[in-house]
């Protein structure tokens, strides 16, 4: 049986003549630098999510280091963050000079474990940065009260959490700023790279387009360092076509997720906790296997996509060695690292194609 790990190419043709359209007239417009819609798309977002302020930029990456050089965080400072996440989210962190501080994760969630960070905080910590994994929004209240107690920041990673909530409240528009990523393969994807930062603070906001712009206001006229990131329109265009689609793509996502975690029953794998008060939107599909590797190769012998998020933590990455962490600094992370795998999960997936993942699933555990 075919099947993708993400169908990006079935996804657009379903919606083809309006994407091409919309690619079209900014083809015949000839912007295809801070067209038109790229504020269009920043307001929508920020309508989206009841923030006030949106900026675009060139990818999740970049709105995580725009977000941080706006802060004015750099050499010497401290940011802490989870060890189980993409390499972006630390590795923005030491570009800027800054030591990322980890913190382990919360078993059920795989995100950052709040009672925790406390005790990671010194003189020199700036920013906590929570990433909402595979979908699941982190827990925001007990990490917002931790940050306000101690001065700090909050850049809330929502590379892929957009249309997510916690008690109500769309993630991004938690903390000081959200960060999120427009990657193809996200809920909400472009057709290449690009990002946007979102934020309550007027600001903030002003010096987060600054640094996107090479550090200015006017152009020409340069008032701090910066960088060059910018939204292509052409990027802006597909994705406000798109964000039309977001919350019925995310409902089929939990759809989806729902007839796996029945289908699964039974079995040995643990399918993905939903922490009370949140929406998952499931990003991934990611449950926690006992035999992961080998059940991972018969995956493969029968041609069914799987991956792995993420097979190394950060803090046992070479690029991370000069944080000074050693094997078993964080060990809910490193355990997690060894069990989790993550099964197809996108707006196309249907049921037989569910079905045959789970029995084949389930064969192998019966030894079959």
């Amino acid at each position: 049986m075919k099947m993708q790990m993400v169908d990006v190419v079935g996804q657009y043709q379903k919606i083809k003549g309006e994407v091409d359209a919309a690619i079209h007239r900014v083809l015949d417009s000839g912007q295809f630098i801070m067209g038109k819609e790229v504020g269009e798309l920043e307001k929508h977002i920020a309508s989206y999510l009841g923030v006030p302020h949106a900026v675009a930029c060139a990818s999740g990456t970049d709105a995580l280091q725009i977000a941080m050089m706006a802060m004015g965080i750099g050499p010497g400072d401290e940011v802490i963050t989870t060890p189980f996440t993409f390499v972006a989210t630390a590795e923005t962190i030491g570009l800027l000079g800054a030591r990322p501080v980890y913190v382990d994760i919360d078993p059920q969630t795989f995100n950052l474990d709040p009672s925790r960070i406390a005790a990671a905080i010194t003189p020199r910590t700036k920013a906590i940065i929570p990433v909402h994994l595979y979908g699941q929004p982190a827990e925001m209240d007990p990490i917002m009260a931790v940050a306000r107690e101690h001065g700090l920041k909050v850049i809330e990673d929502s590379a892929q959490a957009l249309g997510a909530t916690y008690h109500g409240t769309k993630v991004c528009a938690i903390g000081d700023v959200g960060c999120i990523s427009f990657f193809p393969s996200k809920n909400l994807g472009a057709f290449g790279d690009g990002g946007m930062l979102v934020t309550h603070d007027a600001q903030l906001a002003e010096r987060m387009r600054m640094v996107a712009a090479h550090g200015s206001r006017v152009r020409y006229y340069h008032e701090i360092l910066g960088v060059n990131s910018r939204l292509d329109t052409l990027q802006a265009a597909i994705l406000l076509v798109k964000a039309r689609h977001l919350d019925a793509w995310n409902a089929e996502r939990r759809r989806a997720a729902g007839r796996y975690t029945a289908m699964l029953a039974g079995t040995p794998v643990t399918p993905p906790f939903i922490a009370p008060g949140r929406e998952h939107i499931f990003h991934q599909y990611t449950v926690r296997a006992p035999r992961r590797d080998d059940l991972a190769a018969r995956l493969k012998e029968r041609g069914i996509p799987h991956a792995i998020y993420y097979p190394v933590p950060l803090h046992l990455q070479q690029a991370f060695a000069m944080a000074g962490n050693k094997q078993g600094d964080f060990p809910v992370t490193e355990q997690a690292t060894l069990e989790v795998l993550s099964l197809p999960m996108h707006t196309e997936l249907n049921e037989e194609q569910q079905v045959f993942v789970c029995d084949t699933i389930r064969e192998f555990y019966a030894g079959r």
